[in-house]
């Protein structure tokens, strides 16, 4: 059976090219989320030319995946794939958030449109950290200007009722983002108040 051999040996040739670029995409989707992690630890230690280096290194993996799974839309939309990329717009917005500079745009870092949305509503729980090291710091006002636009991510996620097949589960992201925009608010609020209040008594004790 000569013609089921061919058949046999175009299907395992197959094979053997889709485990290769599944076990490269598994590595470079561990290089991808080990180094968006480097790039939002040195953006909270305010390192940002060694996280904006990161950053652009995380970039070429992007492209590399891309190119790599050109040929294999199932191994790229996999979730391990997709969680990598999703880690690199988490650390994008992070470094854009802090920076007061524009969101960066899914198209131009070559993440999906799911992903993106995730990896944004993750961002907010690194600004979240953020904000409490600005709380402790002293600077009320820039803490409650991200906060605000903390807020502005939230209400623009919550329009996306679509179902999780499309979205890749981004109702629990917001989920997880309106807890933490309630207990930063909280924290900041509550911050406010006793700054104020310590003001009030110094004052007090000057007039007497």
């Amino acid at each position: 059976m000569e013609y089921l051999e061919a058949i046999v040996a175009k299907i395992r040739g197959r094979f053997d090219e889709e485990d290769r670029a599944r076990e490269e995409a598994l590595r470079l989707s561990r290089e991808l989320i080990r180094t968006c992690a480097q790039s939002i630890r040195a953006i909270h230690r305010a390192e940002f030319e060694g996280a904006e280096t990161l950053l652009a290194s995380a970039r070429q993996i992007v492209a590399k995946i891309k190119d790599r799974l050109a040929g294999f839309p199932d191994i790229y939309n996999a979730g391990y794939v997709q969680d990598a990329l999703k880690e690199f717009a988490e650390a994008s917005s992070v470094m854009a958030l802090v920076q007061g500079l524009p969101l960066p745009d899914p198209d131009e870092i070559g993440v999906d449109y799911a992903a993106y949305l995730n990896g944004l509503g993750e961002a907010i729980g690194e600004m979240r950290r953020y904000i409490l090291d600005i709380i402790r710091q002293g600077r009320m006002e820039r803490g409650d200007s991200l906060l605000d636009q903390m807020d502005e991510i939230y209400f623009a996620l919550v329009t996306f009722d679509y179902p999780d097949a499309i979205t890749s589960g981004l109702r629990r992201t917001t989920d997880m983002v309106r807890g933490v925009l309630e207990r930063t608010r909280g924290d900041l609020t509550l911050t406010l108040q006793q700054d104020a209040l310590a003001r009030a008594l110094d004052e007090a004790r000057r007039g007497e």
